[in-house]
């Protein structure tokens, strides 16, 4: 269970971004984060990330209040999440498998161990035979999901995406919204912000709307076909 309680998030200058926000997050949701630019989505993101600190206020993880983790605790926090960015964040002198295996590096699995798992994970977005592929050589589309597979990888408890489809077209948000789906079918908690408010309306999953650093609604979504083309 994660919970944010009663966060408050303020920037430089006193800019409030988040107030007195309570976010319960059971384990397998999928949630997706609405509203307006400057909303408080992205800050939502960058505190379960523990990439912001809360400023008041709890997140608490299985009752844990790790927004006072010492930052010595804070990489093997972050092993636990998958993160996933509108502009990939991929190494462009890498190749796809380099790119994906880069969480087992850190985290120092054994070459036969990581080579499994990178495959599998590449394997699950469609891409094993582009695995030696650097990401120039890519479309946009399987640049994202050689993303979501890095994500994915090291089997986070949580997946966050920020904006995953904001630079894709209408049948590729769709083919990223499905492999997103496909996770969470499978356990996996996940956290997506996004603009496209019809995009979300067809996935099944809990929608949370907010509204100047507050929440304005919190729904859960209806499933619907999501096939591209349809």
């Amino acid at each position: 269970m994660i919970r944010l309680d009663q966060i408050t998030k303020l920037y430089a200058g006193g800019r409030e971004a988040l107030r007195d926000v309570t976010l319960e997050i059971s384990p397998g949701e999928l949630i997706f984060l609405t509203g307006h630019s400057g909303a408080g989505k992205s800050t939502i993101l960058k505190l379960l990330a523990l990439v912001e600190r809360p400023t008041r206020g709890q997140l608490l993880v299985d009752g844990r209040n790790v927004g006072r983790l010492p930052p010595a605790d804070i990489p093997a926090y972050r092993r636990q999440v998958g993160m996933v960015f509108q502009d990939h964040k991929l190494l462009e002198d890498r190749s796809a498998f380099d790119n994906v295996a880069l969480p087992l590096v850190i985290a120092g699995l054994t070459r036969r161990d990581l080579e499994k798992r990178v495959r599998a994970a590449l394997d699950q977005v469609g891409l094993l035979d582009k695995e030696r592929q650097p990401p120039r050589q890519l479309s946009a589309g399987e640049q994202q999901r050689v993303g979501i597979a890095r994500a994915v990888v090291a089997h986070p408890r949580l997946l966050i995406a920020d904006e995953p489809t904001g630079n894709l077209d209408a049948e590729l948000s769709l083919e990223i919204m499905q492999l997103f789906r496909r996770f969470n079918e499978v356990g996996v908690t996940m956290v997506i912000a996004t603009h496209d408010l019809a995009l979300a309306g067809r996935i099944n999953g809990r929608h949370v709307v907010l509204h100047k650093g507050q929440i304005r609604s919190d729904e859960p979504g209806v499933r619907a076909d999501v096939r591209p083309g349809s």
